[in-house]
């Protein structure tokens, strides 16, 4: 799956659309799936091209909050 596919809503239904494809490919030769009958992987929760650091986070969201003074 793609960040791109996640990010545009897309991974739902291209996950329906792989499980379609292995079903097809069990139900021709279900002696290649010895153990079970297979699933694409689960769907990713989020995708990311370089994924932050925690510390990246923490002071992105220090610098994020602004302070209200009265």
């Amino acid at each position: 799956m793609t960040p791109a596919a996640v990010h545009h809503g897309h991974a739902k239904a291209l996950h329906a659309k792989r499980q379609q494809v292995l079903d097809a490919a069990y139900a021709a030769t279900p002696e290649r799936f010895v153990r079970q009958e297979p699933r694409p992987p689960a769907l990713p929760s989020a995708a990311w091209i370089n994924k932050p650091t925690t510390e990246e986070v923490s002071s992105l969201n220090s610098t994020r909050q602004v302070s209200h003074s009265t």
